[in-house]
This record gives structure tokens, sequence and C-alpha cells, in this order.
């Protein structure tokens, strides 16, 4: 039972997390019905508890294909996603295997976060929390882009990013200097993508 209202309590959270960070969400019923980026991560938070179970990874993987046909989001179900991501619009957007996401973060259509090696073992970016990334953004390799940053649409990010910064341009580079993790939703995040 007491896993049922957690599962619950965390759908909820998905929810208010679209209407928080989306001006054109009317209604929790809306999002539920609606929202292609919220129907990925419920899809992804049932395929990554089956991934952690050995036997079920099979199942998991075919899981996440057939949201990815549903929904144009492709998400492993390896990956480790945080609470209350928020994948806005959604269609291209990619999230590798050893991919680590923090809490509140916003993902835009056609960002990835994908490898740059076919070797085993981490490849993946790692998130902290409250980065926002750009329409159509890559954020290649493992690398890590700290809490609060931003990354422009378009931005091809192969190198870490600090924490509260913003990385523009391809290769990116860090055009404005990091300002602290607690102004992250002062500021209207749209300007980056």
């Amino acid at each position: 039972m007491r896993r049922l209202q957690r599962f619950l309590a965390v759908l909820r959270e998905d929810l208010e997390a679209a209407r928080t960070r989306d001006p054109a969400a009317r209604t929790a019923v809306e999002v539920a019905l609606g929202y292609p980026g919220v129907h990925a991560v419920w899809a992804y938070r049932v395929a990554h508890r089956m991934w952690r179970e050995p036997g079920l990874r099979l199942p998991a993987r075919l899981l996440s294909q057939f949201a990815r046909f549903l929904t144009g989001i492709e998400i492993h179900p390896g990956a480790q996603l945080g609470r209350r991501l928020f994948i806005d619009h959604g269609m291209g957007v990619v999230v590798g295997e050893t991919a680590m996401v923090g809490d509140d973060v916003v993902l835009f259509h056609g960002s990835t976060l994908g490898g740059k090696s076919m070797k085993k073992g981490k490849r993946h970016p790692t998130l902290g929390d409250g980065v926002v990334v750009g329409a159509g953004a890559k954020i290649l390799g493992p690398v890590w882009i700290g809490d609060g940053a931003r990354i422009g649409a378009n931005a091809v990010v192969v190198k870490d990013v600090p924490a509260g910064a913003v990385a523009v341009g391809v290769p990116a580079e860090v055009r404005v200097a990091p300002h602290p993790p607690e102004a992250v939703w002062a500021e209207d995040p749209a300007m980056y993508i």
C-alpha cells in the first residue's frame, strides 16, 4: 500500500512540475492526458523499476521502445532521472543509458543526453539540479553540468559546465558568468531556448 501511495505521489509531483514550468498548461487533467513528455517520464519510471531486476531487462527495454513509439521521446530504462523532470514538447528527446539527471530539470524538444564513445561504462552526461537544456541542444559524453546551468538551443556541449553558467554555441562555450542556483526560476528560461 505504501509503495502505491509513493508511486501516486510521484505521479502527482510530475503533473505539478509540468503545470509549474509550462505557462500553457491549464489543468492537471490536460497535462495527464495530453503531454507526451509526462507520458514518457511515467513509462520510464515503470521501465526503470523493471530494469533494476535482471530478469526484466528485456521487457523494460521493450516498454521504453513502445513509449518512444508513442511519444517520440527515447529514455533508456537504465538512465537515472531525478524528481520533477519536465520534458517540454518532447519530440526527439534522447536520454542515454548512463545519463544521470538531477531534480527539477527541464529538457526541451530535440535535446540529447548522448555518448561519444562505444565503450562500456559511464558515457553519458550528468545534469545537476535545476538545469535547463534548450531545444536541439546536444550534451555528449560523460560531462558534468552543474546545478542551475542553462544550455542554449542547438548548443553542442562536450565539456563540463559550471553551476549557474550559461553555455551556448558549437562547440558550447560558457558565455555568462555563473549565477546563484537559487535564482534559477527568477529569470525566463525561454531566453535560452
